[in-house]
């Protein structure tokens, strides 16, 4: 199997200049807001090529950006240079920090690609054990629905240099979504290149999250529609979760 956020990590900013990380920012910032505590340190675990911890830590946190992916953090590393932020190659199922965060993020259903339940379940231990008391865990998850809806989708994106093709495939026995990525991209010399990669999500439903992150010690854990303050409702695509540290 190939590695994800290899081939693709020096083209995503390219591929998503749609995401509205300053929306994601100040979303994240209203659940900051609703805290007895202020928030000063900041975990983004999945951090990518940085974008939201670069704006993050332009508002005044101190923040920690986490990823698997060395590619992707050598990019955000250049991202933030001259910020201060601290940069860890890691797996979230083994996280170690070195201070307790007032809040640990991970976002863009960067949870759905820990494909295997027990891996999860650690995850959330390691962040509950290294949250400050009283600390935020907030992430957001594609629910069981928007995965299933995936399969046989064809994606394009495209730019004067640069074609991206996903294909979707759902299987229900893993309750796994794979994406097969082929990447187009036109050399100095004129002629085209493909490179590939392979992504797999998996379909957590609500309440096993609830139930993962109760198992963790988490409480006052609650679901929120996509980057509202309300709950989600029946047929949601995207659901954001927090959960407090005692």
């Amino acid at each position: 199997m190939m590695d994800s956020y290899t081939v693709l990590a020096k083209y995503y900013d390219q591929l998503t200049t749609d995401v509205g990380y300053e929306n994601w920012a100040r979303y994240i910032q209203r659940h900051f807001a609703r805290l007895d505590r202020p928030v000063r340190r900041v975990v983004e675990l999945a951090c990518g090529t940085g974008s939201l911890t670069h704006i993050l830590a332009e508002q005044g946190y101190q923040m920690t950006a986490v990823d698997l992916s060395p590619d992707m953090l050598s990019l955000a590393a250049q991202k933030c240079q001259g910020q201060q932020v601290l940069f860890l190659c890691q797996d979230m199922s083994r996280l170690a920090l070195l201070e307790e965060p007032d809040a640990v993020l991970c976002c863009l259903d960067s949870l759905n690609y820990v494909t295997r339940p027990a891996a999860l379940r650690r995850t959330f231990a390691r962040v509950h054990q290294a949250l400050a008391p009283g600390g935020l865990f907030l992430f957001d998850v594609k629910t069981p629905l928007a995965l299933e809806r995936a399969d046989g989708q064809v994606y394009l994106d495209e730019t004067e240099d640069l074609l991206c093709v996903w294909r979707g495939e759902y299987h229900p026995r893993r309750r796994v979504c794979s994406y097969d990525l082929d990447l187009f991209t036109l050399d100095s010399d004129g002629l085209w290149r493909r490179e590939s990669e392979y992504h797999e999500e998996y379909a957590y439903t609500m309440d096993e999250l609830e139930d993962f992150l109760a198992q963790a010690g988490f409480h006052s854990i609650k679901q929120y529609a996509d980057q509202k303050m309300t709950t989600p409702k029946e047929g949601a695509e995207r659901v954001f979760f927090t959960a407090h540290k005692e």
